[in-house]
């Protein structure tokens, strides 16, 4: 049986993840929200850290984003999420830095280069 990549987990998962609702709100509001909870499970359940280690530094990334203003769970939630989530891969050295602020810069690109409405992707 073959080892599905990141990639490919998000691909199985993401319209899932973005079709569940609660009442009548998505849980996802944006795609990249779900694509980044996929990931940080994804690393979890591969066994690279305990979900109470995440806690603690996602409790300390989301207290030190809201100290100025309460956050609306959307994407300030998830860009707190998202720092949490570039420390840890840091922590565990499954990336450095200068990797994580190439994708930044590669994303940023491809968001630029989107015709509006349609869906962001690197190539």
């Amino acid at each position: 049986m073959a080892t599905l990549s990141a990639a490919g987990i998000i691909g199985q998962i993401e319209d899932k993840l973005m079709s569940l609702e609660i009442g009548q709100a998505p849980v996802f509001e944006q795609p990249w929200h779900a694509q980044l909870f996929a990931l940080t499970v994804h690393l979890h359940r591969d066994g690279c850290f305990e979900w109470s280690d995440w806690g603690q530094l996602f409790g300390a990334k989301l207290k030190a984003h809201g100290v100025s203003k309460q956050l609306n769970g959307g994407d300030d939630y998830f860009a707190a999420w998202l720092a949490a989530f570039e420390s840890l891969l840091n922590d565990l050295q499954l990336a450095d830095p200068a990797q994580i602020e190439d994708m930044r810069a590669a994303w940023v690109q491809a968001y630029l280069h989107t015709p509006h409405g349609k869906p962001v992707k690197l190539t």
